[in-house]
C-alpha cells in the first residue's frame, strides 16, 4: 500500500539501547496474554498478531536497564493497554455503542483500589482480569503517592476514549490546542511515565506535582503521542476511521496537504523535545536546589529523566520496526557510521545537531522593540452579548481608594492616571455582570492587584535582571495567603499588603480545602511570572504548546475561576468541576480571553515594553512568517475554541 505522506527526518540524538531480557519478556509476555483470554478464542487477537506487533521489543527498547521481572512486567503492562484499545475499538468504536462503551469503562477502576485490602469484583472479560492481575504485582512495590497518579493516569486512558469515541460519532476533528490536552490523556504517556518510575525510580512526593517535573512529563507525552500519530496515520484514519491524529487535526486546521500536515507536526514534536531539555538541564536543578532535595532524591529525579529519554529513543527505534506501523523508508539509508547493533535512528548525529542548532539559536534570536504597530484587530467571533453590572461605577470609586490605601500608586509603577486608563473595574463589571456590590469590589481589586504585579515583576525584577529576588517575592506572597490560621507574614510592601488584604475579606466563610485551592490558584499566577521573567533573561521565545499552557497561569486563569465559583460553589459538586467535560469548556473560554488579550496588546508589548510572551509573536518564531499570517492563525484558532466552548455546552454537558 502507498504510503499517505513520506515520513519526516525525526529529532533523535539519543540512541537506543536494547534490554538483554527481551526473549525472557517476550516469553513471559505470551504465556500471559494466554492465560488472561487475549489471544485465540478473544476474537481480538490471536499469537500472531501478538508476535507481529513485538511489544517485548517495545518494553526492552523503552526499558533498557531493569531487569528481567521488572521488564516482564511492564511488558505485561503494555499488552494490556494495546490489548484494551484493539478491544476498545472493535467492541464500542466501530460499533459506535457509547453505552456499552461507558458501562465498560465504568467497572475497570475497581479494579485498581488504592487499599489493597480492597475487594476487587471477578473479571468479566480479559481486560479486566488483565488489569486485575497487574494491579496485584505491581502496587507493592510503590508508595500509596504513586499509586494515586498512576490510577488517575490510568483511569484518564481508559475514561478519554469516551471523547474519541464521540467525536467519532459526531464525524468531529479536534481543535490543536484541544487535541493535544486530550491526546495526553486518550494516548498514556503520562501512565507511560508512571511505569518509567517503577522501572527506575520513584519521583519524590515533594516535587512530583512541580511545573519542572509537570513539564518533563508533558513534553515527552507530546512527543511519544505525536510520532505515534506520524507511524500511525495510515492505519489509523485510512483504515479504522479515527480521527484522533495529530496529522489531520492540522490537515483540517490549517486546510493543507497531508504532507505539509505531517512535517509541521513533526516540527511540533522536535519542539517538545527541545523543551524537555531545556527543563532538565535549567529547570529542575533550579528545583532541587529551591526544595532543598537530598543527594538520593536528587538521583531519583535524574534516573527518572534518564529514563524518560530511553522511552523516547526506544519508541522511536520500535516504531520503526513494529509491523502495527507505517515505518517504510523511515530508517537512514546512508547513516554517518555503519552500526552494529541497534539504535540505528540516531546514528546521523552530525546532520541531527546541525539542524537542532539552527532551530534553538532560532528560539533566541528575537530583537525587541522593533516597530510593529499598529495593531490589527481582526472580525472576531463573539456569539455572546455584552451585560455591564450596573454598580461599575462605584466600583470604580472604591478601587481608587484602595489602591491608594494599599499603597499600590506611591511605588512608582502606577499613579492613579494609568489605573483610571485601565479601567479594571469595567473589566469586572463584564466579567460578572449579576455580581453584588460587595462581590463587583472584591473582583475589581483581585483583578488590580493581578495586573499590578503582571507590570510590577518585569519593571522592577526584569530591569535588574534579579531572578532570585523574584523568586523571593513569590515565596513572601505565597506566605500572605494562610490557610489552616497560621501566622501571616507582615506586609512589607504594596504587593504583600494589598494581598493581606484580599486573601482576608475573599476566605472568611471559606472551608480549609476552599483556601487551598485559591491559594493553589494564586500561587500558580504569581510562579508563571517568575517563569515569564526567565525566559525574558534569556531572550526566549517560548516553545507553542508551552506558552498556551502558561499563558493560563500568567493571566490568573485559575484565581478567576475561583472567584467565578464562589458564587456557584455549593450547588455544584466539586467532581463535576473535575471532570472532563467542565475543564474542557473552561479551558475554551481561558484561551479565547487569553488570545484575545494577544491580538489587542501585540503592538503595547512586542514595540514599546520588549516583550516575548504573545501568542502572535510565538507564531511568528516558530513557523517563520510575519504578522499578518500569524495573526491570521491566532484568530483562527481563537475561533476554534469559542466554537469548541459552544460545542461542550450543546453536546457534552448534557
Amino acid at each position: 500500500m502507498t504510503q499517505p505522506f513520506e515520513l519526516p527526518r525525526f529529532y533523535m540524538p539519543y540512541p537506543a539501547r536494547l534490554n538483554p531480557h527481551l526473549d525472557e519478556a517476550r516469553t513471559h509476555s505470551t504465556r500471559w496474554a494466554r492465560e488472561m483470554g487475549m489471544l485465540e478464542g478473544s476474537g481480538i487477537w490471536d499469537q500472531a498478531d501478538l508476535e507481529a506487533h513485538d511489544y517485548g521489543l517495545l518494553c526492552a527498547y523503552t526499558h533498557p536497564d531493569c531487569d528481567g521481572s521488572a521488564l516482564s512486567l511492564i511488558t505485561d503492562w503494555y499488552v494490556w493497554v494495546f490489548f484494551f484499545d484493539d478491544h476498545f475499538l472493535d467492541m464500542f468504536k466501530r460499533t459506535q455503542d457509547r453505552a456499552a462503551g461507558k458501562a465498560h469503562l465504568d467497572r475497570l477502576p475497581l479494579f485498581m483500589p488504592l487499599d489493597s485490602g480492597t475487594p476487587v469484583p471477578d473479571p468479566e472479560n480479559p481486560v479486566e482480569a488483565g488489569l486485575k492481575d497487574l494491579w496485584a504485582r505491581t502496587v507493592p512495590a510503590m508508595s500509596a503517592h504513586w499509586r494515586r497518579r498512576f490510577a488517575v493516569a490510568t483511569e484518564h486512558l481508559l475514561n478519554e476514549s469516551m471523547w474519541e469515541l464521540s467525536n467519532i460519532n459526531e464525524g468531529r476533528i479536534a481543535n490543536p490546542v484541544e487535541y493535544i490536552e486530550m491526546r495526553r490523556k486518550v494516548g498514556g504517556a503520562p501512565w507511560s511515565a508512571g511505569l518509567v518510575e517503577y522501572a527506575t525510580a520513584e519521583v519524590p512526593a515533594a516535587v512530583a506535582g512541580t511545573r519542572p517535573l509537570r513539564v518533563l512529563m508533558e513534553t515527552f507525552s507530546d512527543a511519544v503521542h505525536l510520532r505515534n500519530d506520524l507511524f500511525s496515520y495510515q492505519r489509523e484514519v485510512e483504515d479504522e476511521g479515527e480521527n484522533s491524529n495529530g496529522v489531520l487535526v492540522l490537515e483540517t486546521f490549517f486546510d493543507c496537504t497531508t504532507q505539509e500536515a505531517a512535517d509541521t507536526v513533526n516540527d511540533v514534536l522536535t519542539s517538545r523535545l527541545y523543551q524537555f531539555e531545556h527543563t532538565a538541564l535549567t529547570e529542575v536543578p533550579a528545583l532541587a536546589l529551591e526544595k532543598g532535595l537530598t543527594p538520593g532524591e536528587i538521583a531519583a529525579v535524574a534516573a527518572y529523566t534518564k529514563g524518560l529519554q530511553d522511552w523516547q529513543s526506544g519508541g522511536h527505534e520500535w516504531h520503526l520496526r513494529s509491523s502495527r506501523y507505517m515505518n517504510q523508508g523511515a530508517r537512514p539509508a546512508a547513516p554517518w557510521q555503519t552500526p552494529g547493533g541497534p539504535g540505528t535512528s540516531a546514528a546521523d548525529i552530525g546532520a541531527l545537531l546541525a539542524a537542532a542548532a539552527r532551530d534553538r539559536l532560532r528560539a533566541y534570536s528575537h530583537v525587541p522593540y522593533q516597530k510593529v504597530g499598529p495593531s490589527r484587530i481582526p472580525d472576531l467571533y463573539m456569539p455572546f452579548e455584552l451585560r455591564l453590572s450596573p454598580h461599575l461605577d462605584a466600583a470604580r470609586h472604591h478601587l481608587v481608594g484602595w489602591c491608594h490605601r494599599m499603597g499600590i500608586l506611591q511605588e512608582g509603577v502606577w499613579d492613579e492616571d494609568k489605573l483610571a486608563a485601565y479601567d479594571l473595574a469595567l473589566c469586572s463589571a463584564g466579567l460578572d455582570p449579576d455580581a453584588t456590590p460587595e462581590a463587583l469590589d472584591l473582583s475589581a481589586c483581585w483583578l488590580a492587584w493581578g495586573t499590578y504585579g503582571d507590570d510590577y515583576y518585569p519593571l522592577v525584577y526584569g530591569h535588574r535582571r534579579d531572578l532570585a529576588a523574584a523568586r523571593l517575592t513569590t515565596a513572601r506572597l505565597s506566605a500572605c495567603m494562610t490557610v489552616e490560621g497560621e501566622p501571616s507574614l507582615v506586609p512589607g510592601n504594596a504587593m504583600e499588603r494589598a494581598l493581606t488584604d484580599l486573601w482576608a475579606r475573599t476566605t472568611a466563610a471559606m472551608t480549609t480545602a476552599q483556601r487551598r485551592t485559591l491559594k493553589t490558584a494564586v500561587d500558580k499566577m504569581t510562579e508563571s511570572w517568575v517563569w515569564e521573567l526567565s525566559n525574558q533573561l534569556q531572550n526566549r521565545v517560548p516553545d507553542p504548546v508551552d506558552y498556551l499552557e502558561m499563558r493560563r497561569a500568567t493571566f490568573g486563569s485559575d484565581l478567576t475561576l475561583s472567584l467565578c465559583r464562589m458564587g456557584h460553589g455549593p450547588a455544584i459538586p466539586a467532581e463535576v468541576y473535575a471532570s472532563g467535560p467542565v475543564r474542557s469548556l473552561e479551558n475554551a473560554a481561558i484561551d479565547y480571553a487569553c488570545l484575545l488579550n494577544d491580538v489587542f496588546s501585540y503592538q503595547k508589548e512586542i514595540e514599546y515594553e520588549g516583550e516575548i510572551h504573545n501568542a502572535i509573536l510565538v507564531v511568528q518564531n516558530f513557523f517563520g512568517v510575519g504578522y499578518p499570517a500569524a495573526l491570521g492563525v491566532v484568530h483562527d484558532l481563537m475561533t476554534q475554541r469559542m466554537r469548541q466552548f459552544e460545542h461542550v455546552t450543546t453536546h457534552e454537558l448534557p
